[in-house]
């Protein structure tokens, strides 16, 4: 029984032609299907069918998002394991949500966020040979990152979520900022072995605060925020680093309103090792660890 990664997030955007125009060409995505109010695109090095779902609705935000399990048995496990606490849980059949979906489970956080089990999206491969590849397709555009990376939310009890996910999910807790009181602030949690793959800070429930993506190295911060820049990409952080998870990032928003980061760095977690802990004094150095500083816009999100 094992979640294995972030799969996709399903996003809210008042214009729809406008926001497929800036993932694609700004970020760099390749468009993979589409219908009447949805299109669904994938990054370059990800092998299934999508991993951004873009909605058109009047506002901008989360709708669900969804990670991927290792086998379809997962889906009955932690359906019972789910429903078993109280959890009401729905099962989409194949294709029933969207062609190439896959079968999935869904139920909501303590928060209200919709989270999603899935298995068997369809596999449409990356943009790479599957003999003799080289390492990076030519001509791509924009950023390219190769994946989506994490998805960090707000919630009113950060404590609750992280319970519900360690209790019920198998996530492990990696690292935290606890306030004087000790109430839990902010918390990062895995199931890749990674330092994060999904996290919670103190907010409004609902609340999207940014998705991530995967870029391999610092250059490619760098060249990513000449990308935004030439694009007239709004950037509210410049490429800098974290002192939670020791990641490095850049923070800009898409045009209508949702948070993007490019990451890169992180450490390798040991399941058996104990969390890191930051206290509320140290707040800004585990966000920002150059600058120390975490400002009121960067807290400030949207449901």
């Amino acid at each position: 029984m094992t979640i294995l990664r972030l799969s996709h997030v399903e996003i809210r955007v008042p214009d729809l032609e406008l926001a497929t125009a800036y993932y694609s060409e700004v970020i760099g995505m390749i468009e993979t299907g589409r219908d009447s109010s949805r299109v669904f695109l994938k990054c370059w090095d990800e092998h299934q069918h999508h991993s951004v779902v873009l909605t058109m609705e009047p506002t901008h935000g989360l709708n669900h998002f969804g990670f991927k399990v290792t086998d379809a048995e997962d889906l009955d496990l932690y359906q019972d394991r789910l429903e078993a606490a109280g959890v009401a849980v729905r099962r989409y059949a194949a294709d029933e949500w969207a062609p190439g979906h896959g079968t999935s489970i869904r139920f909501a956080l303590p928060s209200g966020h919709e989270m999603e089990l899935v298995y068997g999206m369809q596999q449409v491969g990356n943009l790479l040979p599957q003999t003799n590849p080289p390492p990076r397709p030519m001509g791509l555009v924009g950023i390219a990152p190769p994946r989506v990376d994490h998805i960090f939310l707000t919630a009113e009890e950060v404590d609750t979520n992280t319970r519900f996910l360690t209790e019920h999910l198998d996530f492990r807790l990696t690292e935290q900022i606890l306030g004087d009181d000790g109430y839990q602030i902010a918390s990062w949690l895995e199931v890749s072995h990674r330092s994060h793959d999904i996290a919670f800070i103190t907010g409004p429930n609902q609340g999207l605060h940014h998705f991530a993506y995967w870029v391999d190295g610092w250059n490619d911060l760098r060249n990513a925020a000449d990308a935004c820049v030439y694009h007239g990409v709004n950037i509210e952080t410049n490429p800098t680093r974290h002192g939670a998870t020791r990641g490095q990032c850049l923070y800009f928003f898409d045009p209508v309103g949702n948070r993007n980061e490019m990451f890169t760095g992180g450490y390798w977690v040991d399941p058996g090792a104990d969390p890191i802990t930051w206290t509320e004094s140290e707040m800004g150095r585990a966000m920002f660890y150059f600058d120390g500083v975490v400002n009121q816009q960067f807290l400030t999100v949207h449901s």
